[in-house]
């Protein structure tokens, strides 16, 4: 099976062309050179037998023309003109999966079509991406002989120091020549024992790379001065790791990497990433957000696992970090489990130095003696001192301590997995494409055991994927993928690692740039296409997090991170590894959204992930989403009178971008404003005259950086004023002082009663489950307004095994969320049948007592309870105040507010018959503030009604306004607290002359009336 390449994608020929446009004008030179022996040091001609001949590469057009030439395509790409003076350097930014290797190689041939140039260094950052290079080297070899005939003879290696043999081959040929080469080869001076070019640099302190020195294999000449002599365009891959922008301060980084480049003298230096950090003269652009929308890589769907019934053990994870005031120190802010009423919720808290976990918590015994200790918030040295029994830990932002237990949400990730893998399986392997799955986990010992004698065995993960994947397999969803097969060789057969191994030929864990990585790399990177194959049972893929750096296959579909995501720019190069579209059995690629969709497999929060991603597709590519910049329009074409077209040009585009933020669309720094999006939701958007005849154009640009209105406009909020007819009127005054009383309670409650009543309640409780995780899968979509997570399906929580947990003391817990004695508590949970099920979920259990207990104790509590006045009334004047709200209103004449402040269709309904009917004469939605105690919590009531029906005495009356009338329909608190509703006006009826105070739950003003009958 071979992988084909397709010469016809015009993204690729935009990007090739605006590399080869910078050189227009310039004629084809094969410049021969004589190369004289004994030559050293920096002069142009260098050699090794003064007869022999070395080719290089020679520019001939000056500086303005190439600036001129640049410039032009920058404009064509609606790309911000560099200024002058020009530089060697070119940046073209591709995002992962859309072909860069094939781009820049594609590019060479295209520049010596062009213009002769024959001599073209590449250099990478690491060892994984020279292999992965030079794999592409091997396989386009025949694509690129039948496009580029005339460079038939090429040829490419990977820099060697014991081959320096190909680098006379380099400088002397007169085809075209391509060097592969890490940035670390390069150096000047290798440090005691690093590892070099294949070996190992022996001696103490620091010594001379073998390409700085003169050898014998180049007649005495240094290596890098054959290379530098030939004037090499040189080819970048990565550069902001190569020349050390994304790692000051680390080796390598900070500046050598340039200095060693520098050495090389290139013709033009060529710029290619999907995370440029220096967009020096940048000529073409296709970023994330463009393949994203252009259907150029995979969808990507999130698996968000989220334990749910967890909250057994402590956790706690670092949120962020601040340095604050002089005063107060640093602070920070710290994810734990709160004990709000009878519920653990996951919540956000800040703290400072010396702050008790346990009192945070909601006085959980589970975070007992946990201290917040020293906060550090230093450059470089941002983390926080956690103190636990025991011992003190140090964790950074991102960081967490305690939570689940790693196992066995990792079972549950690799099942999930495993079944995602095997679901497309169904779906692709009839159309000839092979699944693959990659797990990145942290430590290789995760996966590879060793006995004392060296013998391999399987980590935890390798045999929790194995057993998962046999379980998965008896599964009759999956029968027609597993007919006579052998599960337990099927089991062994389809998983490997691919990690460094050390001398002796065990895995390792592995920073990704040493020698040793180059056999793990060169195997998962020269198998490329035999992985693709149907026939090869490898599916499931385990490696260290360093593989994600240089190896991606087309066939990734899902992604299982068992590890924590945090640092800069790892979503991105996570997800990177499978954004490349399928490809099926013939090489060929399948252009079918339904089958390009990558499903990463994360612990984190889809809201978290989709936000996060976001931030770093903003930091690596400087993406400022929903902003206007000011050569946003340049590109735009204007026709004129003869027909002829041209852009409108960047002082164009400067003026209108002007325009816009003048009237208000957008921010000083080009943010897109709402007053943008409600006029482009209106189709309204003002423009100066001059540019309405490329108005459809402008509005194109604009709704596509603007994104969706997704806002209530400010100026519909109303501000709600007194109704002072009503509220000076005497009979309101009279139905205010009939219901304006305020009353407390006292209960009375029998404990044998409760007793037998908890216990019944208790025995009533559902099920307790174990710890679930709940699966929620999110499209994930990427566009120039930002980053959206949508939700696409949920999936049956998956239990989990929690074996080892520590109990907590369950009577405490209970006292503290019931207030009933131990020994109460202690009788209700020995007279019931479901102590049992505490060890099964502890924290759930003992929300599920809490709430039955508290529920049936306070039905108790309401049944006996007794109201009496406190001689305290809420003030009328209370009602003077205007409220401002965005909520749904209704304007009326007999309330004591202009407007009726609704929130269901009964209210509103009920509103419009007060206003209808001539037998009210003054009512109140009464507000939020007036309310009744109770043991539940505070009651507000709906509604305060004066009625007067024919001759009878004039009715005061309290409405609870609902959609049934049957209290056994509603939630039981809220039916207790209208029962306490009605015990509370029944004191104040008894004390209202002639008892015309009436409390009743109704649906409509019809129930008022028939619920009245009599009260008079």
């Amino acid at each position: 099976m071979k992988i084909q390449f397709e010469s016809n994608l015009d993204y690729q020929a935009q990007a090739v062309e605006a590399v080869a446009g910078l050189f227009a004008g310039q004629d084809i030179n094969r410049t021969e050179f004589t190369v004289s022996a004994g030559v050293r040091g920096n002069q142009p001609d260098l050699g090794l037998i003064e007869s022999d001949l070395g080719i290089g590469n020679r520019l001939g057009l000056l500086p303005d023309e190439i600036h001129k030439n640049l410039n032009g395509i920058q404009l064509g790409n609606g790309l911000a003109p560099s200024a002058s003076p020009l530089v060697g350097d070119y940046t073209i930014e591709m995002e992962t999966g859309t072909g860069k290797t094939y781009v820049y190689l594609r590019t060479a041939f295209e520049l010596h079509r062009r213009y002769g140039f024959t001599k073209f260094v590449i250099v990478v950052p690491s060892i994984a991406i020279k292999e992965g290079v030079m794999k592409s080297l091997e396989m386009t070899g025949t694509h690129f002989k039948t496009l580029y005939p005339e460079a038939k003879g090429y040829s490419f290696y990977a820099y060697d120091s014991a081959k320096l043999n190909q680098v006379r081959d380099f400088a002397t040929s007169s085809s075209v020549r391509f060097m592969v080469a890490t940035i670390q080869s390069l150096y000047s001076v290798q440090e005691a024992g690093e590892d070099i070019e294949g070996g190992k640099a022996g001696g103490k302190g620091k010594a001379e790379r073998v390409i700085h020195r003169p050898h014998e294999q180049t007649g005495g000449e240094r290596p890098i001065d054959l290379v530098r002599a030939t004037n090499p365009v040189l080819i970048v891959d990565e550069p902001q790791s190569v020349y050390g922008d994304a790692g000051k301060g680390k080796k390598g980084g900070g500046g050598q990497g340039r200095k060693a480049l520098s050495l090389l003298n290139p013709l033009a230096t060529l710029r290619y990433s999907a995370t440029p950090l220096d967009r020096t003269q940048l000529v073409f652009r296709l970023d994330a957000v463009d393949a994203y929308e252009r259907k150029l890589v995979k969808g990507i769907e999130v698996a968000s696992m989220q334990v749910s019934s967890g909250h057994n053990r402590p956790y706690v994870r670092v949120v962020d970090i601040k340095a604050g005031k002089a005063r107060t120190g640093p602070t920070a802010t710290l994810e734990i489990d709160v004990l709000r009423g009878d519920k653990v919720t996951r919540r956000e808290v800040k703290v400072q130095d010396g702050d008790s976990l346990q009192e945070l918590s909601g006085g959980r015994d589970l975070y007992h003696d946990m201290l917040v200790g020293e906060i550090r918030s230093g450059r470089g040295d941002t983390m926080l001192e956690l103190k636990v029994p025991g011992d003190v830990l140090w964790l950074k932002p991102g960081e967490e301590y305690g939570g689940l237990n790693p196992t066995d949400l990792a079972r549950a990730m690799i099942s999930r997995t495993i079944r995602e893998h095997l679901d497309k399986e169904l779906l692709l392997r009839p159309r000839g494409i092979k699944v693959l799955s990659l797990f990145f986990i942290d430590r290789v010992s995760n996966y590879r055991t060793y006995s004392d004698n060296g013998e391999p065995g399987n980590g935890p993960y390798a045999d929790l994927f194995e057993d998962e994947y046999k379980r998965a397999a008896r599964d009759p969803r999956y029968a027609t993928l597993f007919g006579g097969v052998d599960l337990e060789t099927e089991a062994r057969e389809v998983h490997n690692g691919y990690f460094s191994e050390d001398k002796k030929g065990r895995f390792k864990d592995t920073s990704g740039s040493t020698a040793d990585d180059a056999d793990a790399y060169n195997l998962i990177m020269r198998k490329k296409e035999s992985l693709l194959d149907l026939r090869t049972p490898l599916k499931f893929i385990f490696s260290h997090s360093a593989l994600r750096e240089g190896w991606d296959n087309p066939n990734v579909f899902q992604i299982c991170v068992l590890r924590e995501i945090g640092t800069e720019r790892e979503r991105r190069q996570t997800i990177g590894r499978g954004l490349r579209l399928a490809v099926n059995q013939k090489g060929e690629r399948v252009r079918d959204e339904g089958v390009n969709i990558l499903t990463v497999i994360a612990s984190e929060s889809y809201e978290d992930f989709a936000e996060n991603l976001q931030k770093e597709i903003e930091e690596d590519l400087q993406i400022k989403f929903g902003v206007v910049e000011e050569h946003q329009f340049a590109t735009i074409p204007l026709v004129d009178g003869q027909g002829n077209v041209t852009p409108l040009g960047i002082e164009k585009s400067r003026e209108l971008q002007g325009f816009l933020r003048s009237q208000g669309y957008l921010s000083s720094a080009g943010k897109v404003e709402d007053k943008l999006r409600v006029d482009l939701k209106a189709d309204t958007v003002h423009l100066p005259e001059a540019f309405e005849t490329v108005r459809p154009d402008i509005l194109a640009v604009l709704k596509k950086l603007a994104g969706k209105l997704d806002i209530r406009n400010a100026d519909e909020t109303v501000t709600v004023q007194p109704n002072r007819a009503v509220l000076d009127d005497p009979e309101f005054r009279a139905l205010w002082d009939r219901i304006s009383a305020r009353t407390t309670y006292e209960v009375e409650v029998d404990t044998e009663v409760l007793i037998s009543e908890c216990v019944k309640a208790v025995n009533a409780m559902p099920i307790v489950p174990r710890s679930q995780v709940q699966t929620t899968i999110v499209d994930i979509e990427v566009d120039r307004s930002g980053v959206q997570a949508k939700v696409k399906e949920t999936h049956a929580p998956t239990t989990l095994r929690e074996d080892d947990l520590v109990l907590p003391d369950l009577l405490g817990a209970l006292q503290d969320r019931t207030e009933l004695t131990r020994r109460t508590l202690s009788a209700i949970l020995r007279d019931s049948d479901r102590l049992g099920d505490f060890k099964k979920n502890p924290q759930a259990f003992i929300e599920l007592v809490s709430a039955a207990i508290n529920t049936r104790k306070i039905k108790l509590l309401v049944d006996g309870i007794q109201y009496h006045k406190t001689g305290e009334a809420y003030a009328q004047t209370l009602l003077d105040g205007p409220i401002p709200t965005l909520k749904d209103i209704l304007k009326v004449k007999k309330g004591a507010y202009d407007h009726v402040i609704y929130e269901s269709d009964v209210e509103k309904s009920f509103a419009a018959d007060l206003e209808r009917n001539s037998a009210v004469k003054v009512y109140a939605k009464l507000p939020g503030w007036f309310r009744v105690p109770t043991p539940l919590g505070d009651y507000n009531p709906d509604w305060a009604i004066l009625l007067q029906v024919e001759d009878k005495e004039k009715l005061c009356f309290v409405a609870e306004t609902k959609s049934t009338l049957w209290t056994g329909a509603l939630r039981e608190k809220e039916a207790l607290k209208i029962d306490c509703g009605r015990r509370h006006f029944a004191v104040l009826a008894a004390d209202t002359v002639g008892g015309a105070l009436q409390y009743e739950v109704v649906r409509s003003l019809e129930d008022v009336f028939s619920q009245s009958e009599g009260a008079s």
